[in-house]
């Protein structure tokens, strides 16, 4: 039945229903509620785990990792510079293929400091070989989180779901809960093939030398590559139990034949869903919805981009020198393609600035005027800049 609950609380409660046996996290705004709920539960019994308090995001993910290599289904949180300080424990986690879950509460990387909501954190881990996962809401956030234990335990890699924070993870929302019964059968026992076990020896994450490193990280790359698939059909058999769809590689919304499409990623696919169905832009226009950034699903955009001439990728982070992330994977995606859409990036809502309906019949109107530059900052005030950086 129905029930309203905090982002937070919802995904603290899907985590719970998974039954890990370790997690681990070091508080930090916006995920901090995560683990504070996360601790209510074991407090009150209903949770069952070694729930490990440590020094630092560093720590969390190391208590993980080990957790994890050692046999047990592992979870950990954190958020802006916590995902920062975590980055060397990330990126051995998925060299070694460790599969565990960790939610992200997307928060903006200082400085200048900043406790609101960009994606620049997780897209800083976009290259650490994790699967990620980006959610556009709450209900979404918490099929997710139970998918992403399913695709971690199958392939091997670590999953990061993306939550934005305080516009997610401190909203109120009417959600779904599955049951535990839904939850078991959805989700076996957990198994590493490879887990630690002093009755019989082994080691993990030896040194690689020259001779055999490119060949470890073709297979990372491999790996990642066919976890698409089963993220896919992570989503299906979800459905099939639920009747809940959490949105597969990419989703699309819309008149399917408009030539206008705008792609985004996270909480903003949900301000423009409601904008499509209250105050739609002038021209026909198609809302696509990237779920999953990591591994990066080409054949999955290629069709949702089917007949569409003119593709707005909207981001809320950037890469200061060069401009768009997404953007610019999207427009290699396309590169020498006949037929291929013009691409327009646009970056928006950075640091928790506020992004109104209409600002999807705004970004249309200005790709139809060609009033778009190859990447700009699309909420920019100039009044507020220095003269020569106008």
């Amino acid at each position: 039945m129905p029930q309203a609950l905090e982002g937070s609380a919802a995904v603290a409660r899907a985590v719970a229903l998974c039954r890990p046996g370790v997690i681990a996290a070091y508080p930090i705004t916006p995920q901090t509620h995560i683990v504070e709920n996360i601790s209510r539960l074991v407090a009150d019994g209903e949770l069952d785990t070694e729930l490990v308090s440590v020094e630092s995001e560093f720590s969390a993910a190391s208590v993980v990792l080990g957790a994890a290599a050692a046999g047990s289904r592992a979870y950990t949180a954190s958020s802006s510079q916590g995902i920062l300080l975590m980055m060397e424990v990330l990126y051995n986690i998925a060299g070694l293929r460790v599969p565990l879950v960790m939610t992200c509460a997307n928060r903006a990387v200082g400085a200048p400091i900043s406790i609101w909501n960009d994606q620049q954190d997780s897209m800083a881990a976009r290259d650490a070989g994790w699967v990620q996962l980006y959610c556009v809401d709450n209900q979404q956030a918490v099929d997710t989180t139970v998918q992403a234990f399913r695709i971690a335990e199958q392939t091997e890699l670590p999953v990061m779901v993306c939550i934005d924070g305080f516009t997610l993870t401190h909203t109120m929302e009417m959600l779904a809960l599955p049951t535990q019964a839904q939850v078991d059968r959805y989700l076996p026992p957990f198994r590493f093939a490879r887990a630690l076990d002093p009755a019989s020896p082994r080691s993990l994450g030896m040194l690689v030398t020259p001779e055999w490193f490119s060949e470890l990280r073709h297979a990372h790359h491999a790996a990642l590559g066919r976890a698409a698939e089963v993220v896919e059909r992570a989503d299906r058999d979800w459905h099939k139990l639920t009747r809940r769809s959490a949105g597969g590689l990419i989703e699309s919304f819309g008149d399917p034949d408009a030539p206008y499409a705008v792609l985004t990623i996270g909480s903003v696919g949900g301000t423009f869903a409601a904008a499509l169905a209250e105050c739609p832009p002038a021209s026909p226009t198609r809302l696509l919805r990237l779920r999953c950034y990591r591994p990066f699903p080409l054949a999955a955009l290629h069709e949702a981009c089917r007949g569409v001439r003119e593709l707005i990728v909207v981001e809320r982070a950037l890469s200061p020198g060069q401009g768009g992330i997404i953007g610019t994977e999207v427009r290699a995606a396309f590169a020498g393609m006949r037929g291929a859409p013009r691409v327009h990036n646009v970056a928006l809502g950075l640091g928790g600035r506020d992004v109104p309906m209409e600002t999807l019949g705004r970004l249309v109107a200005a790709a139809r005027a060609r009033r778009l530059p190859p990447f700009s900052i699309f909420d920019l005030q100039p009044e507020r800049l220095p003269a020569e950086e106008r």
